[in-house]
């Protein structure tokens, strides 16, 4: 009989020592650009009330979390499947008297009941940055570079940005009066799947020029101009240049101007990382407003795990071996200097098969 008391359950897993190493300096490295770029790192608590994650962002359902109830208070505890409203909650409450623009890091894990079958993990390392009390043009383009900075610093490549504007359809179909609600969904809904057909068929034939305003920003921006001739969206496009401009030669730059998907709660700009060898996206971010408060921010997730699988190996460190009666002052200054050191325990110990590259041997290490 098979024990299967050690499996993990399904999108789970254990990260060895080279794997963790990566995930590590993956995050120091994209941590560092944060804090040189004025972000201070808070930590907010893996559980709270499911009450209070949901009211702080619209459109965060709280049933793909884990909940369960609080034997002290027998109220609904939730753990977090998005560190983004914990940070709009201390910015609403214990940071509320902060002078604004606030700007914020965070790191932590998260997880879901369930993931979809292109990323099948239920645990995520998310890493990101939020800019809190500015709702400009000059505050989206701050957050952008500065997450396709957090990228190159971990050593990823092939960098490209994809922007949406996630209230694009509710724009247009305000300027028709006699347009109903059930008609803006559907059309929505077939802009989703980029069906012409559909879209012709529940009446939105004059969206039918948004499907093709895709692809690189120049080409796909000139196409929107045209379809926007009555000027409804003439600040956001303008918005979105100032933006693309930011970026410059940092990151690739398209447009998906009906994109959906990931951005739940984002008001009038989203966007998408991507990077090479990473699966899937590399992350999100864009603007919203912060439940409760009602305060607008500008922010972005990375998948800081996913991240680490595609980022270059670490560079081997030197690891000393330090035979029985090693002088402490010694391995002190080498690990100062950034050696790793492994002390002796037993005689009959093999520094090569502990990993160890040198010994300290006259006071110096020497090559094994």
């Amino acid at each position: 009989m098979t024990d299967n008391t050690d499996l993990l359950p399904e999108g789970l897993e254990d990260r060895l020592p080279q794997s963790a190493e990566r995930i590590t300096q993956t995050m120091r490295a994209c941590l560092d650009v944060l804090h040189g770029h004025g972000y201070d790192r808070v930590r907010p608590p893996l559980l709270e009330y499911e009450s209070s994650l949901s009211r702080r962002m619209k459109g965060l359902s709280t049933r793909w979390m884990f909940r369960f109830v609080d034997p002290s208070s027998l109220r609904t505890l939730a753990l977090r499947s998005d560190i983004t409203p914990q940070i709009g909650r201390i910015a609403a409450t214990s940071m509320a008297d902060r002078p604004r623009p606030l700007r914020l890091a965070y790191c932590g894990d998260t997880a879901v009941i369930r993931a979809n079958q292109l990323d099948p993990a239920r645990e995520r390392l998310q890493l990101g940055a939020e800019l809190i009390g500015a709702d400009t043009v000059a505050a989206a383009g701050e957050i952008v570079a500065l997450a396709v900075r957090a990228l190159t610093a971990a050593g990823l490549t092939g960098i490209s940005v994809d922007f949406t504007l996630p209230d694009l359809v509710d724009t247009l179909a305000a300027q028709d009066l006699t347009m109903q609600p059930d008609t803006v969904e559907a059309i929505r809904r077939e802009l989703d799947t980029k069906d012409a057909g559909g879209l012709k068929a529940v009446g939105g034939e004059a969206y039918l020029p948004l499907i093709h305003a895709t692809g690189p920003f120049n080409d796909a921006m000139a196409k929107l101009r045209k379809l926007d001739a009555g000027g409804a969206l003439g600040s956001r496009l303008d918005g979105l240049e100032v933006i693309a401009a930011r970026i410059g030669d940092l990151a690739r730059v398209t447009l998906d101007p009906t994109e959906r998907h990931g951005f739940e709660y984002q008001s009038w700009f989203g966007f998408t990382l991507y990077a090479k060898d990473v699966r899937g996206a590399a992350g999100r971010g864009g603007t919203y407003k912060i439940g409760g408060s009602d305060e607008p921010a500008t922010g972005f997730t990375l998948y800081a795990d996913a991240l680490a699988d595609a980022a270059p190996q670490p560079e081997t460190t030197r690891t000393v071996y330090l035979p029985i009666g090693f002088s402490e002052s010694k391995a002190k200054r080498l690990r100062a200097e950034g050696s790793r050191t492994i002390e002796q325990l037993t005689q009959d110990e093999d520094p090569i098969t502990l990993g160890c590259t040198h010994i300290l041997q006259g006071g110096n290490p020497v090559e094994l």
